[in-house]
């Protein structure tokens, strides 16, 4: 098993456990999520590290960051996924008329998101830009995006370009970023679009939407949860904390 040179213990990543409504009020928030996945990922990656650690909220989207959270810290604390601060955050945005705007994914996504919000959610004005399917942006790539953004000034900015992407890109330009929220939830784009079908209730409320995922996609989920679910126990139990 190939292990991180660069584990940062669990403790440092500060985990959000207060309700939704207490987010926090400051100029410009930043939300992220964190998953046994990407704190394996973290460990590896140096740069996205850097980026989680930086969050104003890091929310635990997954019932392994409860877990741990509960066995090495003592707290209580429960699952919120990116699909969760998406809903919350369209409610609050519909309830004050206000404005989001969709960075990511394609131009099919994003316009089936849009005849959905028009549809659930008619007080919320929107924006959508699908940027180009690549590894890396250029700068000229990124400066389009900002520039998409600074136009729109939305309210809250979801950025839809997976993990862990999404997360450095905000990182390098959450400076530039004109929006008072800036969220990062991946898959979102495509559950919310119906692109992808995520697991419904029954799944999530028992903890177990993970295996709802990798039933519906095992090629491509089967690695994030049953070849990292080991690892995530090393490197959060032993390695992160220093107890081998």
């Amino acid at each position: 098993m190939k292990t991180g040179v660069n584990c940062t213990h669990f403790s440092d990543f500060s985990l959000y456990s207060k309700s939704l409504d207490q987010l926090p009020q400051t100029e410009k928030l930043v939300i992220n999520t964190i998953n046994q996945y990407s704190y394996c990922m973290a460990c590896k990656d140096n740069d996205f590290k850097k980026a989680l650690l930086e969050s104003g909220v890091l929310l635990p989207d997954g019932i392994a960051m409860v877990a741990a959270e509960k066995l090495l810290n003592g707290k209580r604390i429960k699952k919120v996924s990116g699909s969760d601060i998406h809903q919350y955050l369209l409610f609050k945005l519909n309830n004050e008329g206000g404005s989001c705007f969709y960075l990511g994914s394609s131009e099919q996504t994003l316009k089936k998101i849009q005849l959905k919000l028009k549809h659930e959610f008619p007080n919320i004005k929107a924006g959508f830009y699908s940027p180009p399917f690549t590894k890396r942006f250029s700068e000229s790539d990124s400066k389009k995006m900002v520039d998409a953004v600074k136009r729109n000034k939305p309210d809250v900015l979801f950025i839809g370009m997976t993990a862990p992407k999404q997360e450095k890109w905000v990182s390098e330009y959450k400076k530039e970023l004109d929006a008072k929220i800036i969220c990062s939830i991946g898959a979102v784009f495509d559950f919310y679009s119906g692109t992808v079908k995520r697991p419904n209730k029954i799944w999530r409320n028992l903890g177990l939407e993970w295996l709802g995922r990798l039933r519906r996609e095992p090629k491509r989920m089967w690695k994030r949860y049953l070849y990292y679910g080991p690892i995530f126990i090393y490197y959060v139990f032993f390695k992160g904390n220093r107890l081998y």
